[in-house]
């Protein structure tokens, strides 16, 4: 079925006059596809500019369907060259936000859906942007015995998703967060410290690609705070300097990080082996109550900093970060997740919902209770 055909639902108007003015533009809309694009233009001035800029690219949305478009923008986004990556790239991102809203509204994509798509478009423009400033790097032979081959494996460095990045639950306004890490191993000793000099201005080549605010918007704001010691490391550093910093250092709310955690782009290859080194970090085989009660005390400092403590209320709540809500939900799957995981690898898997149905499925949490937690996610987010 067309688009048109699978729409289920439609938002209310909250401005009339500027939904009007936006179908004034999209004439040939009619029936439940009018009804979805006023009641999102009406609603979101952001959507209503999208609708208005692109309008050409909307005309003939209603009669395809939805995942054949979001392809498309994907085969655009593979083809465009490193001259002309910024500003496609936001382009692109504004028509993947404008189709994933329509299709989300219009109860055509589900949650996963949407947040898969708007995950798979972040894994894409992070790839595109990397290898865009691994490219400048070896124009320059400042990656030590790396040739063009190596482009596809980024020279080396892997970049790894962390939150809900790494998680596939990416929403519209979210930043990213990402670790960079390079291989050392491909590299001498002699030649070490020249490789990650040119990591690191790879790094920051990417985010300045993907992060930067032109005419056209940006793409993601991009943190890269997750790293070891961020305050004191560079913004690549080696693998093996993180293992030995985890090994040493490394906390709880690291440990439960993790859980999400995705070689998303570069070197996929050598940062699943990351991944895989950080095993007994992250999953401890005793159930490490201790650590559990450290994380959950931070939390509840962090509610206590940001004023969080009121009463539940319909009006001023805090839908992410406030009593009961999705970061509350998040973190309680998580926790769970860290005391049995060492045991039982089925539990360690980094979506919230699959998360609470494996714990549901293993006696962690009752099923009642899993399925209220999951339905309060999905309606929270």
């Amino acid at each position: 079925m067309s688009f048109a055909q699978r729409i289920t639902r439609v938002p209310t108007a909250f401005e009339a006059d500027r939904a009007a003015e936006t179908l004034a533009g999209l004439p040939g809309f009619e029936g439940a596809m009018k009804d979805l694009v006023s009641g999102a233009a009406g609603s979101s001035p952001y959507l209503s500019e999208i609708l208005r800029r692109d309008a050409a690219w909307v005309e003939e949305l209603d009669t395809e369907q939805p995942e054949d478009r979001f392809a498309a923008i994907l085969s655009d986004v593979h083809a465009l060259s490193d001259d002309d990556l910024p500003g496609g790239l936001r382009i692109a991102k504004r028509r993947v936000a404008l189709l994933t809203a329509l299709a989300d509204l219009g109860g055509v994509w589900t949650l996963e859906d949407v947040t898969g798509a708007l995950t798979a478009f972040a894994d894409l423009a992070v790839s595109r942007a990397l290898k865009s400033a691994i490219s400048a790097e070896l124009r320059r032979d400042r990656l030590p015995d790396q040739t063009a081959d190596d482009i596809d494996q980024a020279a080396g460095l892997a970049v790894i998703a962390m939150g809900k990045m790494g998680a596939g639950e990416l929403n519209y306004s979210s930043d990213i967060d990402l670790i960079c890490l390079f291989d050392e191993t491909r590299f001498s000793a002699e030649d070490y410290v020249d490789a990650r000099t040119g990591f690191v201005r790879a790094v920051r080549g990417m985010t300045k690609i993907i992060n930067e605010r032109t005419s056209e918007g940006y793409v993601f704001r991009t943190d890269l705070r997750l790293r070891p010691d961020a305050s004191v490391t560079p913004v690549a550093m080696s693998m093996e300097a993180a293992e030995r910093y985890y090994e040493a250092f490394g906390r709880t709310w690291e440990r439960a990080a993790y859980i999400k955690a995705r070689a998303a782009a570069g070197d996929i290859g050598a940062g699943n082996g990351f991944l895989d080194a950080l095993t007994p970090f992250v999953w401890r085989r005793h159930l490490d109550y201790a650590a559990i009660r450290d994380a959950h005390d931070m939390r509840l400092r962090i509610r206590d900093h940001k004023g969080l403590n009121k009463p539940i209320t319909h009006l001023g709540h805090n839908l992410k970060l406030g009593r009961g809500g999705i970061r509350e939900i998040e973190f309680f799957t998580q926790t769970r997740q860290i005391i049995a995981g060492g045991r039982d690898p089925e539990l360690r898997v980094p979506g919230t919902v699959e998360g609470l149905t494996m714990l549901a499925a293993k006696g962690w949490v009752g099923e009642g209770e899993a399925d209220i937690l999951v339905a309060d996610y999905r309606a929270l987010r």
